[in-house]
């Protein structure tokens, strides 16, 4: 089975990077360990279900849910960050942090 042509350059930098002799089944531990970033087409997918669903302005915990929800996966800051300036480049509100916090 051909392997798809992402997976194949990654797979060749390991290889060129790790010891020889190493039996090949020792990459896929190390595969587990690269992290997934937000394609721009997940970004933009995130962004376009968040402002449908209109509940503005939109926080932190909901691009992080959105995100769980696409990807599956828990999000990274980076992600979070991404999606953020894109609602803003848009100019969706995006509530300010320190409002979330309850007053005493």
């Amino acid at each position: 089975m051909a392997l798809p042509p992402f997976l194949a350059n990654v797979l060749g930098w390991l290889r060129a990077g790790y010891p020889e002799g190493v039996p090949e089944r020792d990459y896929v531990p190390l595969l587990a360990l690269l992290t997934r970033k937000l394609s721009d087409d997940e970004v933009e997918q995130i962004t376009t279900a968040l402002v449908t669903a209109g509940d503005l302005p939109i926080d932190k915990t909901d691009i992080q849910v959105m995100i769980t929800k696409i990807t599956d996966e828990m999000p990274l800051s980076s992600d979070v960050d991404r999606v953020s300036s894109r609602l803003a480049a848009g100019g969706w509100p995006i509530a300010d942090p320190t409002t979330d916090l309850e007053s005493p």
